[in-house]
């Protein structure tokens, strides 16, 4: 079995004392993709912020390559190898795709040519100004700036924010590819179900900021009627006909929090 690059143990997180998401478990090995799915407001973006260090456990542990995060800080985090690509992208209007991998931490240099490797287009664009491109563009250079830091974690959040379903399908297999060579872990938010299945080897399921189903990819694409189900909080026993099983609905085969 790979090595296990995230564990996050009863974790309970939010903003303002008020819980966001609770007592979740979830696992991501290496060279594993994971997709994190779930309605609007279920808390994934909560949870990769957790990860990353910009929102504060209330509870529970995140445990990265063995290493409790509880007192690592965001930059700490980012040069023990974890790569956050938000939904805004974190990219820059005024600069140029070429002055964008020349932006690092202070003793760090990322590694351009494994960008372009990965993003050829981005080679081709390299003097062109951000604020330029066209969404797609914009995309490959924030994932592209993520990978040319040879992160062992990947947290991407909404890749296809704004952009034409197309575009998602030629930029998730990159990604699923970069898993494969370099054995990085990745934790994908999605909106697009299909197309995060497609490319993820397994999947977790929020609703209400808890996990109420996981599986394998594989598996959830087939019983899309209880995917449904959960990722809009309904009773996967009603949807099933009662022989939703506990694996994948959680204790009891409930999935509604």
């Amino acid at each position: 079995m790979s090595e296990t690059v995230l564990s996050i143990e009863g974790l309970t997180a939010g903003y303002d004392q008020s819980p966001v998401i609770r007592d979740i478990n979830i696992e991501v090995r290496a060279g594993e993709v994971i997709a994190l799915l779930g309605a609007n407001g279920a808390g994934k973006t909560t949870t990769l912020r957790a990860i990353s260090g910009m929102v504060h456990p209330m509870e529970g542990r995140i445990v990265f390559l063995g290493e409790d995060l509880e007192k690592v800080s965001i930059s700490a985090r980012a040069r023990k190898g974890i790569a956050h690509v938000p939904e805004s992208r974190g990219v820059f209007f005024g600069l140029t795709v070429a002055e964008h991998f020349r932006l690092g931490h202070r003793t760090e240099k990322l590694d351009v040519e494994a960008a372009y490797r990965y993003f050829p287009a981005l080679a081709e664009l390299k003097n062109r100004r951000c604020g330029l491109l066209s969404g797609g563009e914009q995309q490959m250079l924030a994932v592209g700036r993520a990978l040319a830091r040879h992160p062992k974690l990947l947290l991407l959040d909404e890749m296809s924010l704004g952009l034409a379903p197309l575009i998602v399908e030629r930029l998730l297999p990159v990604v699923r590819q970069y898993a494969v060579d370099s054995g990085c872990g990745v934790l994908l938010v999605e909106q697009h179900v299909q197309l995060a299945l497609d490319t993820a080897d397994r999947g977790y399921v929020l609703s209400h900021g808890q996990i109420v189903m996981q599986d394998d990819a594989a598996k959830l694409r087939e019983n899309r009627e209880l995917l449904l189900a959960s990722y809009f909080g309904e009773h996967a026993s009603e949807v099933a006909g009662g022989d939703a099983s506990p694996s994948a609905a959680g204790p009891g085969g409930a999935v509604s929090s």
